[in-house]
């Protein structure tokens, strides 16, 4: 028996335009679900650091789109005849919280790499993709989202805080790829830039991974202060890139910038033991050129390796991390303040110019 709705409801949506142009607000019928789609009840979306760049106009999305990929979610309908199964093969139902990867790789598309499935030719993108005529519920800034076929996602306990399920498909599974690409975090000393959600929860999966020793580094001392309870164990204020002498922090086996700031960069390069690793992963909007010192890097035996996205792996082990932690760390309090879809514009005001951790927005 299909899980299908008798009639389909109608639902808003905020249309983001452009940089200096008002959201734009539009109510249409949710469409009628094809072949393997999900409709989905949006209920809690969080303002990623790429929707703020975007709405700076530091980055540039189509004309038309619904932002917002942070989502938690139920299960309204589903077109599928048959029994369905999460990515962890659990069995789903209507009413069901989940969440979902940030991309939908489209049938008969074959990924670059098995571990890669996010470079994947004409990948579907949650928050990134036009808002067409015919769906405009495609993000997490409306009511709805209309799940794509191939679309990795995860049912998530009703015990976990909403605010906290919707980070899981960006923030922490970004992270989660990031620790997999840095390889051993155990036992090894570790340095992460930037104290914002990626910085704060890398900070908490390298404790729970068993680094050695932790430093935190931001620009920002309100955000510093979040360093102790996510298990740093020092924290420092920024240097400028053309520091001289020594720095003011050990040297670490593990560097991750979670900043996207050139100078951040070089310094940790420069924070490098030898035989260590940088690992960037903030770098996804237009910046000048990182100046590395090649000779440092051979001589050293440094490596540089980075990451964008994240593949299903790290999806389902972000996941797992947050359901084993989210009552750990304080990951909750982390969003910073909240408001309504229909206030979405002072939302978008706030983040840009106050800077807190996250924003959040209620949906339903």
């Amino acid at each position: 028996m299909k899980n299908e709705l008798t009639s389909f409801p109608s639902g808003k949506a905020a249309i983001f335009n452009g940089t200096g142009i008002p959201f734009e607000f539009i109510e249409k019928d949710v469409p009628q679900l094809k072949d393997g789609e999900i409709l989905v009840k949006n209920l809690y979306t969080t303002l990623c650091g790429s929707d703020i760049h975007t709405y700076c106009g530091h980055r540039i999305e189509p004309a038309q789109v619904v932002l917002g990929h942070e989502i938690v979610g139920e299960i309204l309908s589903m077109s599928e005849a048959d029994i369905v199964n999460d990515f962890r093969g659990e069995p789903i139902k209507v009413g069901d919280r989940i969440t979902w990867s940030i991309f939908a790789v489209p049938a008969g598309i074959e990924a670059p790499r098995p571990d890669m499935p996010q470079k994947s030719d004409h990948l579907y993108k949650y928050g990134h993709t036009l808002a067409s005529e015919n769906n405009i519920f495609s993000g997490g800034l409306a009511d709805y989202c209309v799940l794509q076929p191939n679309t990795a996602f995860i049912k998530i306990s009703s015990s976990v805080p909403v605010k906290v399920a919707a980070t899981i498909s960006c923030a922490h599974s970004t992270v989660m790829g990031a620790l997999r690409v840095a390889e051993q975090i155990e036992n090894k000393r570790v340095i992460v830039f930037g104290a914002g959600l990626l910085g704060l929860s890398c900070v908490a999966m390298c404790k729970e991974a068993g680094a050695q020793w932790i430093g935190l580094i931001d620009n920002d001392q309100a955000r510093l202060q979040w360093g102790s309870k996510f298990g740093a164990d020092e924290a420092y204020l920024s240097i400028t890139e053309d520091h001289a002498g020594d720095l003011p922090w050990p040297e670490a086996d593990v560097v991750f910038d979670m900043t996207g700031n050139p100078g951040a960069m070089k310094i940790g390069i420069d924070s490098l033991a030898l035989g260590g690793c940088a690992v960037w992963i903030g770098a996804v909007f237009p910046a000048k050129p990182v100046q590395v010192d090649a000779q440092k890097i051979v001589r050293k035996l440094l490596q540089i390796r980075g990451l964008h996205n994240y593949n299903y792996d790290d999806f389902v082990n972000a996941t797992r991390f947050i359901e084993d932690n989210y009552s750990k760390y304080p990951f909750e309090d982390l969003i910073e303040k909240e408001y309504s879809l229909n206030d979405i514009e002072a939302a978008f005001k706030y983040a840009s110019e106050s800077k807190p951790v996250r924003v959040g927005i209620k949906i339903s």
